[in-house]
Formats: C-alpha cells, sequence, structure tokens
C-alpha cells in the first residue's frame, strides 16, 4: 500500500488498516480523519500526534492485541504474525531468560495493573529484560506514557512495513 492509496481508501478500510497497526479505535479516527497526507512521514507524525490522546479504554484495548514478552502470541487473541516477528530476537530456547521475563512480566503487572510493551524487534531478550527493570521503577504517570510511547513506536514501524518501507526496526 502507498499513502496515496491510503489516502484514497474509504474510511472503514483506511481505519482497519491502522487498527492492525494499533487497535485503539478513537486513535485510528484521528489518523483517519487527517487525511490526506503527503508522505509516510506525515502520516507517521499524525500517528504520534494522536496517541497523545489515547484514553484509558482505548490503551486497554491496545495492550490485549499484545502477547507477553517472551511468550508466544495466541493468534485469536493477539496479532500473532507481526508479535511473532517482532519478537524474534528473544531466545525462547533460553531457560532463565524465560524464567526472569517471566518473572519481570508479572512484577510489572502487579505494579502496573497491565501488560508489559515494548518495541521488540531490533532488541534480544536481555535488551527486553533491561528495559523491563528500568521501567519497573517508572511512576504510574511516567510509565502510562512510556507504554503509549512503545505502542506508537509499534504502530508507525508495522504502518512502515504495510507501506514497503523497512526503516528502522520492529514492533513488540
Amino acid at each position: 500500500m502507498s499513502v496515496s492509496r491510503f489516502d484514497a481508501a474509504s474510511d472503514d478500510e483506511a481505519r482497519r488498516l491502522l487498527l492492525t497497526c494499533l487497535d485503539a479505535p478513537r486513535w485510528a479516527d484521528r489518523v483517519v480523519a487527517g487525511r490526506p497526507y503527503d508522505t509516510l512521514g506525515d502520516v507517521e507524525a499524525a500517528m504520534v500526534a494522536a496517541s497523545a490522546t489515547i484514553s484509558d479504554e482505548d490503551l486497554t484495548q491496545a495492550l490485549a492485541r499484545h502477547p507477553r514478552i517472551g511468550e508466544l502470541a495466541d493468534a485469536a487473541l493477539h496479532d500473532a504474525d507481526h508479535s511473532a516477528r517482532e519478537q524474534s530476537g528473544v531466545d525462547h530456547d533460553d531457560a532463565d531468560l524465560a524464567r526472569r521475563l517471566a518473572e519481570g512480566n508479572r512484577a510489572y503487572e502487579e505494579r502496573f495493573g497491565r501488560v508489559f510493551i515494548v518495541r521488540a524487534a531490533g532488541r534480544d531478550g536481555h535488551d527486553i529484560l533491561e528495559h523491563l527493570q528500568q521501567r519497573l521503577d517508572n511512576s504510574d504517570d511516567l510509565e502510562r506514557a512510556a507504554t503509549i510511547d512503545q505502542l506508537t513506536q509499534i504502530a508507525v514501524l508495522r504502518m512502515r512495513e504495510l507501506m514497503g518501507e523497512t526503516r528502522g526496526e520492529g514492533g513488540s
């Protein structure tokens, strides 16, 4: 898909495409409402700007589409193809790493009441674990912002992939 095809798509079609990048309906509506866009960079800027207004409800819905870091995605619940590709740097055969990620995920969920999300593509399991441990020290407000930032990075990278560009690294 190109930016011009995204601009020419029906609102429903463009919204469905965006929801595969980030399942936050009001966010997607804001990006769709900003059309037409001249460049992919303009689409990305609109995605980032719309992320500033993600509600708690949209955040919960968006996170539900992501498996825990280090766990295999359930195709019925998650964006399994995206997640498997994005988490490919996590060595699922490293039992110690798997244990530490599981412990970190539990600690995070106990602390913040939601699943830990990070742009995993381009990071190995040890980098992700370090990122998780650092974020456990965040305040609730700072962590909410970090979570939305990570979701947005993932969404932008998924949109690049859908538009045939692969600058940077992929998502969670």
